[in-house]
Formats: C-alpha cells, structure tokens, sequence
C-alpha cells in the first residue's frame, strides 16, 4: 500500500514529474448540523397556552349560561324557604303547614344546588382532562426532542469526522508520466512557464540520480533557476553560452567524418527549409570527400578552408600561411570532381556551405578539459544574430544525436534527459533523427514548443510521447490543442495557481558562462546540505513568490472548473499544465501546477492521485463499506530530500 504521508514520501526514478493536480478527496461537509431546542413549556397557569386559556374560558361560559335557570330556580327556593321559615316563628302559618313547605322548598333548592356541583365537576374533570392530554403531548415532544438530540449528536460526531477529513487532507497530487514513456512534447507557454517546468522536472531528475542536459533556443534563460538550485544543493553545473563560449565547447570533436559531415550538412540547411533529403545528400557528399581529404580530427575552420578553395573564393595562400590546409591537400580539392558543367555546381554549393559554417571556424580551438557534470546547459546568447542562433542550435542538436546514436542504451530509462527549450526553432528533420536516437538510447527527451507550427503538428504525440499543453496564446493553436485534448473533459483549476500566476515578475537576466571562467579550483560545496524543498525556496524565483504569499492563502481550498475551450486555453495561469498519456485504461487527462513551490506546501504529496485514493479508500472504509476509522496524520511539511542520494 501506498504511503501517502509526506514525510514518508519519497521521490522515485522510474516517474517523470510534470507538476501537482489539486484535488480535494473529500469535498467540504459545510457548517455544523444545527442542534434542535426544545419548545418553550408554560410553568403556571397564568403562563399557559393563550389558546388553551380561551378554550377553558369558553368551557365555564358555556356551563354558567347552562346553569343560569337552575341557579334562579334555587335562589327562589332558598327565599321561599326563609318566608315560610318567617312566618312559621311570625305565627302567622301553622307549623304543620310550614314543615311541609320547608321541606318541599328545601328539597328543590338541594337538587339545585346537587346539579350546580355537578356541573362543576364536569368542567374541573374537562380541565383535568385537558390538563392531562397536555402533559402526554409534552411527555411525547420531550422523546422526541431525546430522540433528536441522539440524532443530532450522531449527525455532529459524522459532520466533525468529515470535518477533520477535510482539513486534514492532502490537496496537492503528483502529475507523473511513467518511464516507459519515450518523449514529452510541450505546446505553447511562456517564458516563465516553461522555467518552472524546466525547474521541477530538472530538479526531480537531479534528485533521483540522474544526468540532466539543457539545450536553451528560447533565449530567455529558462534554466536559470535550475542551475542556481543545483549549485545549492551541492553541484557544479557547466553552462556554455554561444557563441562566446563556441571556442570551449567540445560537442562533436570525437565523431567520425561520416558523421561530421552529416552534422554539418544538416547545419547548413537551418535556413534552407525548402531543401530535400536528395540535397542534404549532395552537401553531404561535398563535405565527406572535403573531410576526407582532411584526415582525421579536422576542425570547422579547416573545413571552411577547403571549401573555399574549392569554391575559388579568396585567396588560399592565406589558408597556406595559416596552416589551415597543406599544399598537398589544396592540391587534392582541387582535382576532387574533375571539371566541366558540373563544376559550377560544387562550386555554388562549396560557396554556400562555406558561408554557414564560417559561423562555427572558433568551435573547439580552445576546449579545456572539463571534470564531470550532472547538470549541462547549452544556450544560446539573446544578444547574438538569430540566425545565427539557429546554425548553433542545429549544430548543437544534431551532434548530440550523433553521440546518442554511438552510445549503448542506458539500463535505467530517463538516467540521462535532454530538454530540448524551443524545438520549434529546428528543422523537421533534424527533430526527427533526435527522437529516434533518444529513443534508441532510452534517453528521455522533452521538446517545448512555442507555437504550433505545421512541422510541429505532424511530430506532436508522435510515439510513445505524453502531451502537455500550456497556454497558448495564437487562437489557431489554441484550436488545435482543444481538438487534441477533447472539448467534454471538465477540470479543475486551484485559486492558488492563478494567485501566483498572477503575482510572479518576468524572467530577468541571463546566464552566466562556467566555462569562459573556467578554472581548476571549484567552490566548495556544503556537502551536508540536504533540503531541497528548503532549496527551492531560497534559490528560485518561483520559491520566493509563493514564501511572500501568507499560511492562510497557501492552504486555500478554493478551486473552479473549466472545460476544455479554445478560449479558456489562451487564459491559462502560467504555470498551468494539461497532461494527456495513454494508459492501459484509456488516455488520462489532468491539469498540473508546474510550480515547483508547490513542494514546500505542508499538504503536497508526491504520490500519484489514483494511488492516494487506494490508500485512502484502505484507511478509510467509510468511503466504502464498514465503520470508519480515525484519518490518517498528515504530519509536518514534506521531507528534506538529500540531492547526493542516487549518485554514482
């Protein structure tokens, strides 16, 4: 079972992190239940119901009006008794007579006055009963006030159990692709974004023991906080930046002429799009009988020397005097294709290939021997000619290709990546023969693409590749990725995402050359040195923004949904990233944060969603079946993660 805590977390080799999804597992239970209050009870009569008061006054009105006749009929009675009674003392009437009066008399007033207390009686048994009839209706509101303050507590222990859940849950998923996935192609994005993409999955490589080489055509020094972050955590990255550092590099000096020649042609047709494989051959075949001529370990100005002299342009007692070429061998290109018609035509594709690689004549003249790097960046300088920019980037690439295809294949996937910044910028060709050699290699390779163009379209998912689209700012484009992704897939975008996006300044700067600087004494390194989420906030950019924004809006728990629209892709946050693989289930479709901040976040963990939910369903069957059982503590912060681990 997955352990899903994050201080138990650990990264591991065979993923290629992307960013982090925000999920919330369990959604918020929302306020407490309400507790029910029992209904206010009358404690005297002069509190009593003022129906129930009514009610009662009705009943004796009713009564007195029945009784009325009786009590004139007995009030008559009783007067007459006292008459008789008087005039019997008086003399005026026999006692004989009066006995019998008083006792007629008497006896009508006693059954009165009997019927009057029955009558009494019947209103105080009514009251009694009424009375009675309340205290069964309080005694059964009082059960059921019992029975719904059980109900209720129940309610709080499951409500306050939700409640703990929810706050204590992870938020922050890994977004990984497994390492049986060749290539990752990136559309679209920004400068900025595509930094904290380089930056986490370069860092995450790093960490597992891996070998990481940059090669940045976008010109915005995206790898910038990579490289600072690998300095802290004890490397030493070698950072060439062309041209000035052209005279250093020493990419290519070890490949045969075959291959040289084929490097070089491909150089050379960067700003000939138009041209074929049937011409990249012919410039080949120039080149390798030039090389050929030259003899082993020939440099690019020996190279552009030969071709001018078969070009006829200049003057080669120059070259002569320099010792780029021998008398022999001008000799020798001279008498190379013999002459005729034809010659016209070396001689103009002689004149062209001289003019491209004369912006490579300084490649290697001063290579100095360098001590191993797990970290090597290649960029090209923003203030150099962009076409320029384009022959050392082709150059760059194609050698590497070159080197690819000579080494055996790795025994771990991705143990060596390449990251290709503004693959745009290349030929199709040339993308074409990169990914074959990776993928032969078992090399990981990640293209980012700026824009969409037809050639790009064509190798986009191209493979065994994951997909990832950043916002996309050209409509078309936008289009495109929408069609690619599907329109009906609905996913869920972080508040927190957007707030940084939004706060983040752009890329300033650039890089900073290791190699013209270059010396035998490096900078010591804190060997002990072992927090990487510690690192990141002090050494990137990215880690800076998100340490200014508070505690309370790390932890926000706020997200909106979005489908997947053209419109709603041009207004993707920075570092937003739409993940698309295949699996054996089907093709998956996640939304990443490529903010490598997000690692310090105190609910990020580096497990993959679908298995924090198996661990969670295992450690809470209430999702399921069964009594729940307490969640799990989520404890501190992730861990301090020790870049030396996984070195060789």
């Amino acid at each position: 079972m997955t352990d899903v805590h994050p201080e138990h977390a650990q990264l591991q080799a065979d993923r290629i992190y992307l960013g982090w999804q925000y999920i919330l597992l369990h959604p918020d239970p929302g306020p407490p239940p309400r507790r029910p209050s029992p209904a206010e009870e009358p404690s005297t009569a002069a509190e009593q119901d003022p129906a129930q008061l009514e009610m009662l006054r009705r009943e004796r009105l009713q009564e007195d009006m029945l009784n009325r006749p009786v009590r004139l009929v007995r009030l008559f009675m009783l007067v007459l008794t006292v008459l008789i009674l008087a005039a019997a003392l008086s003399g005026y009437l026999a006692w004989s007579f009066a006995l019998v009066g008083l006792v007629a008399a008497g006896g009508v007033a006693g059954i009165c006055s009997y019927a009057l207390l029955q009558g009494d009686r019947a209103v105080k048994y009514r009251v009694l009963e009424q009375q009675a009839r309340n205290e069964r209706q309080r005694q059964e509101r009082d059960k059921e006030l019992f029975r719904a303050q059980e109900e209720h507590a129940q309610r709080y222990r499951e409500w306050q159990e939700s409640k703990e859940r929810h706050d204590r849950q992870l938020t922050w998923y890994a977004v990984a692709v497994p390492d049986e996935i060749d290539r990752i192609d990136v559309a679209g994005g920004t400068l900025p974004g595509w930094s904290a993409l380089v930056t986490l999955l370069g860092a995450t490589r790093l960490y597992s023991g891996g070998h990481l080489t940059v090669l940045d055509l976008s010109e915005g020094a995206i790898a910038k906080d990579l490289i600072e972050l690998a300095r802290k955590g004890g490397d030493d990255p070698l950072v060439w930046v062309l041209p000035v550092d052209l005279p250093k590099l020493d990419l290519g000096a070890t490949l045969k002429p075959e291959a040289f020649a084929d490097v070089l042609a491909h150089v050379v047709s960067v700003s000939e799009e138009h041209r074929t494989t049937r011409d990249l051959s012919f410039d080949n075949a120039i080149l390798e009988r030039v090389l050929e001529v030259l003899g082993e370990n020939a440099t690019i100005s020996q190279v552009t020397a030969a071709l001018r002299a078969l070009a006829q342009v200049g003057d080669p007692r120059d070259d002569l005097r320099f010792g780029l070429i021998t008398a022999t061998q001008l000799e020798r290109i001279g008498t190379l294709f013999g002459r005729g018609v034809s010659d016209r035509v070396v001689i103009e594709r002689a004149w062209a290939l001289e003019s491209q690689l004369r912006k490579l004549e300084t490649l290697g003249t001063e290579a100095v021997r360098l001590p191993p790097a797990r970290l090597r960046v290649v960029s090209m300088d923003r203030q150099a000619g962009v076409f320029g920019n384009r022959v050392l980037g082709t150059y760059v690439a194609t050698a590497l290709t070159h080197i690819l295809r000579q080494s055996a294949a790795s025994d771990r996937p991705w143990y060596h990546t390449i990251i290709v910044a503004g693959a745009d910028k290349l030929r199709g060709d040339v993308l074409d023969r990169l990914m074959d050699a990776c993928e032969t290699s078992r090399t990981g390779l990640v293209l980012t693409y700026r824009s969409l163009t037809p050639t790009v379209r064509e190798r986009l998912g191209r493979g065994h590749a994951a997909v990832a689209f950043m916002r996309l700012g050209n409509a078309e484009d936008a289009r495109v990725a929408s069609e690619h992704v599907g329109t009906e897939h609905r996913l869920e975008l972080a508040q927190l995402t957007e707030t940084i996006s939004d706060s983040l300044p752009g890329l300033d700067g650039g890089y900073t050359s290791t190699i013209a600087q270059f010396d035998d004494e490096r900078e010591d390194r804190d060997e002990n040195h072992a927090d990487l989420a510690g690192d990141i906030t002090e050494s990137t950019e990215w880690g800076r923004t998100a340490d200014k924004i508070s505690e309370k809006e790390r932890v926000l728990q706020r997200s909106r949904e979005f489908l997947v629209e053209p419109h709603q892709l041009q207004q993707l946050p920075t570092t937003s990233v739409i993940v698309t693989d295949a699996t054996a289930q089907g093709r998956r479709v996640r939304l990443a944060d490529a903010n490598p901040a997000i690692l310090t976040f105190p609910k990020t963990t580096l497990g993959e969603l679908e298995d924090v939910r198996e661990a969670v369903l295992a450690l809470d069957p209430r999702d399921g079946d069964g009594d729940a059982e307490p969640p799990p503590n989520l404890g501190p912060p992730p861990p301090r993660l020790d870049w030396r681990k996984g070195r060789q």
